[in-house]
């Protein structure tokens, strides 16, 4: 994303987590990367993971309140100028088809998140499965989370 290389023709893409907020404004002016991101969102299965999920999403606005335009394949808008720390392990049940079952995650992040329009990816618990709102959006082959999928 940050040379803004075009995403390649592939049958999955993972946008794995990172700082995103650090490259907010760099991310959105990579319009090669996010015009094939897009392009490939109507023949590949995407998934975003923590940083990941916040390119996915409409936009992110950055620790000076600046909001940034990202992908737009996800109905999420996260936010850095106020930070709020999530962090444990979970418990994830997904039935979206390239990632079905239930897994162990992490989440660690201070993303706070403004808005999430859309159908979530994951039943979630806690360590102790105490059950947590659901987690991440699923928009037809694009779906993406804060949790760190362990496989």
């Amino acid at each position: 994303p940050l040379a803004d290389d075009p995403v390649p023709e592939a049958d999955f893409v993972y946008l794995p987590g990172g700082y995103p907020e650090l490259h907010a404004a760099r991310i959105a002016d990579a319009s090669t990367f996010l015009t094939t991101l897009r392009d490939r969102a109507a023949s590949a299965d995407i998934y975003g993971e923590c940083g990941g999920y916040m390119v996915l999403g409409e936009t992110l606005t950055d620790a000076n309140g600046t909001e940034h335009r990202m992908a737009g394949l996800l109905g999420l808008a996260t936010s850095f100028a106020t930070r709020k720390l999530h962090l444990g392990y979970r418990r994830l049940t997904s039935h979206w088809g390239p990632l079905p079952g239930t897994r162990m995650a992490h989440e660690f992040h201070y993303a706070t998140t403004l808005a999430a329009d859309g159908a979530p990816l994951f039943d979630a618990e806690d360590a102790e499965g105490n059950t947590l709102a659901p987690m991440g959006l699923i928009e037809g082959r694009v779906a993406g989370s804060f949790a760190h999928v362990i496989v």
